[in-house]
């Protein structure tokens, strides 16, 4: 991993996802501290930074605290397939603690915050606690309904359609996870980056934002654009973000 700054522990319970309406807080004592000695640190991440690898192993997997990242597989020739994007919550490197290693690469799209843990204590938490197991469970659920949607965005909307769903997704994390607020709606996502997730030429993607903008739905700006209109972005887009339900889980 490159370009990274290792921290000292900030302590479970002042974490600062803890502080977000929708994030669930932990069920007991016992939960509490064990997480305090599963997390060994923190790591700063700067932008570009490849936190996971595609075909390596890492003794740790992490949790992202603050920032945004991305996940992404590379054909031999080096073009790129964006599969999803990470948001404060999300749990990265669960794949290669599992399987020994990951299928996919994951790189840091902002500055970004991780907290770390090792490894080898995963089935612990397994064997120990109930709740933290179906919290994991649920996080890779969740990651599976979000690439549904995708496979369908890729496989049956039009272009126009595509590129108002991956806005008003991305709206939609960025406003749950804290990273978006009424005050601060940029998108920090290029024109190559949708391109690599919509399956489309530059080109085609450069003409498809326009649409949007000119439709009033977007203002695009250098490496982002800001949501203008995130209902508008659903209706082109036919997509219905999901109804908030129980405090989302993380570890």
């Amino acid at each position: 991993m490159e370009e990274t700054v290792k921290l000292p522990k900030t302590g479970c319970e002042s974490c600062s996802l803890r502080e977000l309406k929708g994030y669930r807080t932990f069920s007991s004592p016992a939960e509490a501290k064990f997480i305090a000695k599963f997390k060994s640190g923190e790591l700063n991440c700067e932008p570009g930074t490849t936190i996971a690898a595609e075909g390596s192993f890492s003794p740790h997997l992490f949790t992202v605290l603050d920032g945004w990242g991305f996940r992404y597989k590379t054909m031999e020739d080096g073009r790129r397939q964006v599969i999803n994007f990470i948001v404060p919550g999300d749990l990265v490197g669960l794949q290669g603690a599992i399987l020994d290693q990951m299928d996919h690469s994951v790189e840091a799209l902002t500055k970004m915050r991780l907290c770390i843990f090792e490894r080898d204590r995963v089935f612990s938490l397994f064997e120990k606690h109930a709740q933290l197991a179906f919290d994991i469970t649920w996080l890779a659920a969740r990651e599976e309904f979000m690439l549904d949607e995708h496979l369908l965005s890729v496989g049956r909307r039009t272009a126009l359609e595509r590129a108002a769903y991956l806005l008003a997704f991305l709206y939609e994390r960025g406003t749950a996870s804290g990273l978006i607020s009424p005050k601060k709606t940029h998108l920090p996502v290029t024109q190559d980056l949708i391109a690599d997730m919509l399956g489309l030429s530059l080109v085609h993607t450069n003409k498809t934002l326009r649409k949007l903008a000119d439709q009033k739905l977007i203002s695009w700006q250098d490496k982002g654009c800001n949501v203008l209109d995130q209902e508008g972005l659903c209706t082109v887009a036919e997509w219905t973000p999901p109804e908030e339900g129980e405090p989302r889980p993380f570890l």
